[in-house]
């Protein structure tokens, strides 16, 4: 008896040591991962070993660490349903054993764990510290600056509880509600960061319908659009012609001192517009066939195809939704991960909402930076401060967090939300969950059908040439030959 019961404590205590080394190689390659990402866009600084250059290193560390964290987020619903589906494709092979319900479960803890101690205390105190200079009076250095971060996230985590306290005290006033007001552990945590998932479920409602119209925009960018009816030898020509009048204009002018300034600066931006148009269109021309007449269709079908089916999916939901109480995010039963498919079509299934998760994802991202609200927080190459990076992880973590309660709640997939992201108490209100089915699959529809017939409009207008007419209704310009915003030169 006494062997069977080392032999047991054996068993759990190298499937925690296996289970705490695959986590620690999960995470290792999302920190490296987020570690190039950040420093690709983060603003390039002197090399001096200053009190700035220590403090913007600990800084770029947590940022590192919270990219990380919404990476894991992002990976752990998709990674969570196809464990559920190779467990019940090869249940006794001695290859996977290693992917257990433990570990899925202990993946979906410390993501919770790791969210909300990045949103609560790591990200406020790099900002903190970032802007910290130390009390007055005090010898300067990183102990003052360390000092005053401290005092700041005190006094600001006073302010969100007492907020919290009142905010319960004036929903939940029985006695039952009013005793859990002192238990900050199992109350104020869940309770809060189930505030911060509800506004990261209504940001992405905002973001995502966005992002959907907003990506066929961006991929048209990146791709090479096919040539109809347009005459490109002509608009090279054209374009040549408007970069050497303005390259003689700019040569002018640099040899009088009393037109340099603002003038001299506007002409250099033009130049870079009419170049940045001349590069478009010579790489529209050498682009090859295929690329041109078979790669930009494809790829339009695939983001038109996506779309149709997040949208015909989430309205099944709804109809699920009236009809069925299990088809809400807390009204069914946790079945454990390898004992039965929560997908209809099995693995086909799993794959077509892994995919969809991952394009909703992008497509959040995309239409977060498209909203005229954050497209200050727009990271650029090699010029990002280090406070646009912190409010861009910040923003990043949001919108991954509130992923898994998303797609559960659009009925996306029927995996069941494990660890703290199932404790949400607004997930169990049906007029809640059926509302944001509702706007999602609304708005979405309506920047869909707004997008394809704006796009639709300006292509019939460009193929016919009558896209040249809407100079002759534009202000003239009191500058001769300056040019418009879509690049052409404005006649007198």
């Amino acid at each position: 008896m006494e062997e069977d019961d080392v032999t047991i404590r054996e068993q759990n205590f190298h499937s925690q040591v296996r289970e705490y080394i695959i986590c620690f190689l999960l995470f290792a390659v999302l920190y490296i991962v987020s570690y190039c990402i950040i420093t690709r866009y983060k603003r390039k600084s002197d090399e001096h070993e200053d009190e700035d250059a220590v403090v913007n290193r600990i800084s770029l560390y947590l940022c590192t660490f919270t990219l990380a964290v919404s990476g894991g987020a992002v990976f752990l619903l998709p990674f969570s349903i196809i464990s559920n589906e190779i467990l019940l494709s090869f249940p006794r092979n001695y290859y996977i054993q290693w992917l257990n319900g433990s570990l899925i479960h202990g993946l979906w803890n410390l993501v919770s764990l790791f969210s909300n101690l990045c949103l609560f205390v790591l990200m406020p105190f790099a900002y903190f510290f970032l802007e910290s200079e130390g009390f007055a009076g005090s010898k300067k250095g990183i102990r003052a600056r360390v000092l005053e971060t401290f005092v700041m996230l005190f006094l600001l985590a006073l302010l969100i509880l007492g907020i919290v306290w009142v905010a319960s005290a004036l929903i939940d006033n029985d006695a039952a509600s009013m005793e859990s007001l002192y238990d900050l552990w199992e109350f104020y945590l869940p309770y809060l960061y189930s505030c911060i998932s509800l506004m990261g479920g209504l940001l992405l409602l905002m973001c995502t319908p966005v992002g959907l119209s907003r990506m066929f925009a961006v991929m048209g960018q990146l791709l090479v659009k096919p040539t109809i009816l347009e005459d490109l030898d002509e608009q090279i020509y054209c374009i040549h012609l408007q970069e050497e009048a303005l390259q003689r204009r700019l040569n002018g002018s640099s040899s009088h001192s009393y037109v340099r300034g603002s003038f001299a600066h506007q002409l250099h931006k033009e130049l870079d517009i009419i170049r940045n148009q001349r590069n478009k269109l010579e790489r529209r021309k050498k682009a090859s066939g295929w690329e041109k007449n078979l790669l930009y269709p494809m790829v339009m079908l695939i983001l038109l195809a996506g779309t149709t089916i997040s949208v015909i999916m989430v309205a099944l939901n709804i109809l699920y939704l009236l009809v069925d109480e299990t088809a809400m995010p807390k009204g069914s039963t946790d079945r454990g991960i390898g004992n039965a498919s929560l997908s209809t079509f099995g693995v086909a299934q799993a794959v077509l909402e892994i995919i969809l998760m991952f394009y909703l994802m992008v497509s959040s991202v995309v239409g977060f930076y498209s909203l005229r609200v954050f497209e200050g927080l727009t990271p650029r190459k090699d010029d990002t401060t280090m406070t646009t990076i912190i409010g861009c992880c910040v923003s990043i973590l949001v919108l991954s967090s509130a992923l898994p309660v998303m797609s559960r709640t659009l009925g996306m997939t029927r995996f069941d939300l494990l660890g703290d992201f199932g404790r949400f108490n607004w997930l169990g209100n049906f007029y809640i969950v059926l509302s944001y089915n509702l706007l999602f699959a609304v708005v979405t529809t309506l920047c869909l059908v707004r997008k394809f017939t704006s796009a639709i409009r300006e292509e019939l207008l460009k193929a016919l040439g009558l896209d040249k007419l809407q100079l002759s209704n534009s202000p003239t310009d009191p500058e001769s030959g300056k040019l418009s915003a879509n690049g052409h030169q404005k006649t007198l």
